[in-house]
């Protein structure tokens, strides 16, 4: 291997990270952190469960997968390990709850949980401390490579989730192997010829919903062959042809090799990971607090609109910025409008907001027609950490203008959620699927998981 890694320094160097991070080795504050960043991933599935789509892939999987080692949480249902993978990825991101690296564009949970703990369940007694140190070695992976490839990557079209997760998912499930160095190289190479995914799902289709699950399996699929000594790129970052930074972007400067090791052991991305309180793509949140900052002054309501104007970066221009048509709940999850004129008309933007029934609804889709979305670029110039800053401009019919300005949402890194209120979402959502009893088990469980003898516990406990 010493040879190869003149050839993939940073595939390798994040393979080192990975096969030799131990739970001693990471600061308390981030244990404490990705416990409850893990709850609420949990949550968010738990709600997922009884989604149309991710029935579908329920009822489909079951019916062409007869084996049934391990549960699709919060059901009664139990499948592979690689399509229970991929059904409770597509849970956890099945209703835009779950968890956001912003700079990194990466939901984070939703594709390292479902490959561990499917792990924990069918190919390895994984203790508390071993399953803690695998999931903060994904948590740490996929936002990395989002923060090589920049904004630009999903700016082009690529689902960051789907593309970037692939190494989130292969790094905690290969340390949930216990895979060395070189199996860990070749378990990111699997995964990461697996990468795809395309933006153009997030104007209704349902598939969108299944991008995490799938690069949740990749990277299960990744783990489980190099194991066993399948080879994959070993230099699958790095590659000036075919590589994955040289695929995916435009040209060699759009990316930053460098961000790949940046800081191990010093800066834990696990700490930048946001989580969410309004039930709409991370993209909104900005300027929905915005808004209720400006109510704060003065109160105002759907009738006293004139327009409303965001001003924000080009990725969020080009994300949620666009015209809004009514093609079903994905596209009204991702669309600004819709989402601004949903908040002011019943006061919030979480589950209870977005129905079928409303999706088309006239008198919404009247008040987003005075919202406007262009592009700042002094905000795009601040870059990846800035992109979801918004300068929002309201106008009332009274001739009234008032603006506010919000970097980063409620739930953010710089301002993140107290663990009250972590745990009361989550108890909020899992209550769609779980027994109060069992709801306070798995609370507790995950909140001391550092003592679990055995991390299969979780999943049980996800079984309804």
């Amino acid at each position: 291997m010493a040879a190869a890694s003149q050839e993939n320094p940073y595939t390798h160097g994040i393979a080192q990270f990975v096969s030799g991070l131990h739970y001693e080795d990471v600061p308390a504050q981030v244990i404490e952190r990705i416990k409850l960043l893990m709850l609420d991933s949990l949550g968010c599935a738990l709600y997922g469960a009884n989604l149309p789509w991710t029935r579908i892939l329920q009822e489909t999987l079951t019916g062409v997968d007869a084996t049934r080692d391990c549960a699709i949480w919060g059901t009664k249902l139990r499948l592979s390990a690689p399509h229970a993978a991929l059904v409770n990825g597509t849970q956890v991101q099945g209703f835009e709850l779950d968890d956001v690296h912003r700079a990194g564009v990466l939901h984070v949970g939703a594709v390292v949980l479902p490959a561990l703990i499917a792990l924990s369940e069918k190919h390895r007694k994984i203790d508390g401390r071993e399953f803690l140190a695998a999931a903060v070695a994904g948590y740490e992976i996929g936002p990395r490579v989002g923060l090589c490839m920049g904004p630009e990557h999903i700016g082009q079209g690529w689902h960051s989730g789907a593309t970037l997760g692939v190494f989130s998912a292969a790094a905690g499930a290969a340390r949930g192997l216990g895979l060395d160095v070189d199996r860990t190289v070749h378990a990111l190479g699997i995964a990461g010829t697996q990468s795809a995914g395309l933006m153009a799902a997030q104007y209704g289709a349902m598939v969108k919903r299944m991008h995490a699950g799938r690069s949740s399996q990749s990277g299960l699929y990744g783990a489980l062959f190099a194991e066993s000594g399948f080879t994959g790129i070993q230099n699958v970052l790095e590659s000036e042809y075919g590589g994955f930074c040289t695929t995916f972007s435009r040209s060699t400067d759009r990316f930053k090799l460098s961000e790949l090791t940046a800081g191990f052991g010093e800066v834990w991305q696990t700490l930048a990971v946001s989580l969410k309180f309004y039930s709409c793509v991370g993209s909104n949140h900005t300027t929905l607090d915005a808004i209720r900052v400006l109510q704060g002054r003065r109160p105002f309501g759907a009738q006293d609109i004139e327009s409303i104007v965001v001003h924000g970066s080009q990725v969020t221009m080009d994300h949620v910025g666009w015209k809004y048509v009514p093609q079903g709940l994905t596209s009204a999850q991702l669309n600004l409008p819709y989402c601004v004129a949903t908040l002011l008309l019943e006061g919030n933007c979480f589950v209870e907001q977005f129905t079928e029934d409303k999706v088309a609804d006239p008198q919404r889709m009247a008040l987003a027609e005075k919202v406007s979305v262009r592009h700042d670029d002094a905000i795009t110039a601040l870059g990846a950490k800035f992109r979801h800053k918004v300068r929002v401009v309201v106008r009332l019919r009274d001739g009234t203008e008032m603006e506010a300005t919000v970097e980063a949402p409620c739930g953010s890194e710089h301002n993140f959620a107290s663990a009250d209120d972590v745990i009361a979402k989550f108890r909020n959502l899992a209550a769609t699927a779980l027994a109060p009893s069992r709801i306070e088990s798995l609370c507790d469980a995950m909140m001391s998981l550092e003592t679990a003898p055995d991390a299969s516990v979780l999943a049980a406990l996800l079984a309804a």
